[in-house]
C-alpha cells in the first residue's frame, strides 16, 4: 500500500515462490466494517482456545469459535471442535468473500484478540481435515495488525499489515512451504477479530 491508498493489485502474489498469497485490501467500507466488528463481538459464541502441548492442557487468552455448513469436526493443537450453524452475518461475509475470490468455503474459524499482546505463534494450516492446497480466506476487523510469513526451508520472511475490513487469501501449496503468525505487540490496545473461511474435506 502506498501513501495515496492506491487499491492493491489483487492478482499480485506476495510470496516469491512455493505458494500464493493475494491481498485484496478493504472489501468493506468503514461503516460496514464497524458494523460487523460490533456484531461479531456481541453475537459469536466465543470460547477461550485450548491446546495440548507436550501432554499439558493450555488455555489461551485469545478466544475462538468454529462455524460451518454442518457440524464438522476440526482438530488442531490436539483438540477437536464441532462446528456451530452459521449466523446471518457469517453467511453474509461468506457470500461476499466467495464473490470476491471465486472460491467456495464450508466452514470458518474465528479468532478474537483482545489487544496487541495476544497473538499467534508460527504455524501452518495443514491439518488433515482441510482440503489439501485449498484456499483459506482471512477477513480482519478492528485493530490493524502485522501478519508475517516465513519459508520453512530458507527462513525468508514476508509481512503485511491487515487493515480493518480487509481480505487476504492463502492458496495453492502455501501451507506446505510457509509458516505464518500474528506477532504480539504492546503498541495496540484495541481488539481484533479475524475470520478464516476454509474448506473441510471429507
Amino acid at each position: 500500500m502506498d501513501l495515496f491508498n492506491t487499491l492493491p493489485d489483487i492478482n499480485k502474489n506476495y510470496l516469491p515462490k512455493d505458494g500464493t498469497v493475494n491481498y485484496y485490501g478493504k472489501v468493506l467500507n468503514q461503516k460496514e466494517a464497524d458494523y460487523y466488528l460490533k456484531t461479531l463481538l456481541d453475537s459469536i459464541e466465543w470460547r477461550n482456545d485450548e491446546a495440548i502441548i507436550y501432554g499439558k492442557r493450555i488455555i489461551t487468552k485469545r478466544k475462538v469459535a468454529w462455524y460451518g455448513d454442518k457440524s464438522y469436526e476440526y482438530t488442531y493443537s490436539n483438540t477437536t471442535k464441532s462446528a456451530l450453524p452459521w449466523t446471518k452475518e457469517l453467511l453474509e461475509l461468506k457470500l461476499l468473500i466467495e464473490h470476491q475470490t471465486g472460491e467456495t468455503f464450508n466452514s470458518c474459524l474465528l479468532n478474537l484478540y483482545h489487544n496487541g499482546e495476544e497473538g499467534m505463534a508460527w504455524h501452518s494450516d495443514a491439518e488433515k481435515d482441510l482440503k489439501k492446497n485449498g484456499a483459506i480466506a482471512s477477513i480482519s476487523f478492528g485493530a490493524e495488525r502485522k501478519f508475517a510469513f516465513k519459508h520453512k526451508e530458507n527462513k525468508e520472511t514476508i509481512s503485511l499489515v491487515l487493515e480493518h475490513g480487509s481480505l487476504l487469501v492463502m492458496k495453492d501449496n502455501t501451507q506446505s512451504y510457509w509458516l505464518h503468525r500474528l506477532p504480539p505487540t504492546k503498541l495496540i490496545s484495541r481488539p481484533r477479530v479475524n475470520l478464516t473461511f476454509r474448506t473441510i474435506h471429507r
